[in-house]
């Protein structure tokens, strides 16, 4: 099975989880990267306006093309009880090409049901499996398990 991991990671949280995905499996990563500069606390509070409001961004080119693979993991940190908005984009721009997904997310307070609902809607794909893991859990380093956990379901999904 060709499995691809894409992510948008504003504070690193999402990108450490992802490369560790990634890792475990063996397979292709890509960052997603924003044209907006999303940095301290102007950017995090931008980005959680536009989350609230819906709106999408201009996405740097990524290189892989999501069609390619049979099982795509998607990973994003959570904004204002969705997506973030280069995570959203994305999956806008590739809708379709998707044969099977899983979701994770990283966060710190709440809204991890309506953003798991969030992508399923987008996608139009029920996810083989979803991984949350907090801030506090990434600060901690304990969340090893949850990641075993989370490849033990992709693997029986696929």
């Amino acid at each position: 099975m060709k499995i691809l991991v894409i992510y948008y990671s504003r504070s690193g949280n999402t990108q450490k989880i992802g490369e560790k995905i990634a890792s475990e499996l063996g397979c292709d990563i890509e960052k997603i990267e924003d044209t907006q500069d999303r940095s301290g606390i102007i950017g995090f509070l931008r980005s959680a306006y536009q989350a609230i409001r819906g709106k999408d961004t201009t996405l740097k080119p990524y290189n892989k093309n999501p069609q390619d693979y049979d099982l795509v993991i998607i990973g994003t940190p959570i904004w204002a009880s969705r997506p973030s908005i280069p995570i959203s984009t994305y999956l806008k721009e590739n809708k379709g090409k998707f044969k099977d997904v899983a979701f994770f997310c990283t966060y710190r307070g709440t809204g991890l049901k309506d953003t798991i609902e969030a992508m399923k809607e987008i996608t139009g794909k029920e996810p083989t499996a979803t991984l949350d893991v907090t801030d506090s859990e990434i600060k901690k380093g304990a969340y090893d398990h949850k990641i075993e956990s989370f490849i033990k379901n992709v693997k029986k999904g696929g």
